[in-house]
């Protein structure tokens, strides 16, 4: 039996971390087996759910799968685990026991301004990252929003009013959301680095009804207005009979377009 590469992959916040092990995986995914683990996403797996629709043939585990997890690593050619910012570096070395006698290597994802780090004493490899704000004080919101739907245009105006300090000094935020043409749209922000535009999954459009699929957001950042931001939220989501009204325009559309 062979032994996988396995790869830990930490840093701050916004620094790249996942778009590194995307780019890993664009090289390997194709002829290798893989599989990928994010623990301490709760019930937002964002990054375990944009590498599972990017990458269909990776196995994807997250919080609460640390079992299933560690039962398929002898399968695999490579393993990626990829430490969240929000969790002490130090307690990789529980993860380190779990992994015991496996070996590992260890990658850090940083600002290039950062100097003599913890990351920089911890891991084997340093990959100078997005020039990013690196304050470890700054405080993490989250909100799943399964089986929401929202309206397009007032999800642009919400991303604008959070990129933009209407609900604090937001650093990074990302999300994923079912808007209401039935796509699932990733937005990503990083503060300093250039904006993107929302990029739409590759994901099947859900036309009937609520989805059944994760959807939600998270924000890092300083004096974040946290009840405003889970307000604005829920008043982007549409009722049950905005969403079917949206959803039969969309089919019918779509039957035109098939009918031209």
């Amino acid at each position: 039996m062979s032994i996988p590469i396995i790869t830990v992959v930490a840093g701050t916040s916004g620094a790249g971390k996942s778009t590194w092990v995307c780019q890993q995986l664009r090289d390997i995914a194709a002829v290798e087996k893989v599989i990928y683990f994010s623990p301490g996403t709760g019930t937002v797996p964002i990054d375990q759910t944009r590498i599972s629709t990017e990458f269909p043939g990776i196995k994807v585990f997250g919080e609460g799968e640390e079992g299933e997890f560690l039962n398929h690593i002898p399968q695999a050619d490579a393993v990626y685990i990829e430490w969240g910012f929000y969790l002490e570096l130090g307690a990789i070395a529980q993860l380190a026991q779990l992994l015991d006698p496996l070996p590992y290597r260890t990658v850090a994802v940083v600002p290039p301004d950062l100097k003599n780090s913890e990351f920089h004493t911890w891991a084997n490899k340093i990959i100078r990252g997005a020039p990013t704000h690196s304050d470890t004080a700054q405080s993490l919101w989250r909100a799943a929003s399964n089986g929401q739907v929202i309206d397009e245009d007032s999800l642009e105006e919400f991303w604008y009013e959070i990129t933009h300090g209407a609900y604090g000094i937001v650093t990074r935020a990302k999300g994923i959301f079912d808007v209401n043409d039935g796509r699932a749209i990733y937005c990503d922000f990083v503060a300093g680095v250039p904006q993107t535009d929302f990029l739409e999954l590759d994901l099947p459009r859900h036309l009937e009804g609520r989805p059944q699929r994760f959807s939600g957001l998270e924000i890092v950042g300083e004096n974040l207005d946290k009840a405003a931001l889970k307000q604005t939220l829920s008043d982007c989501c549409l009722s049950d009979a905005a969403i079917v009204q949206y959803q039969q325009q969309v089919k019918e559309i779509l039957l035109e377009e098939t009918q031209a």
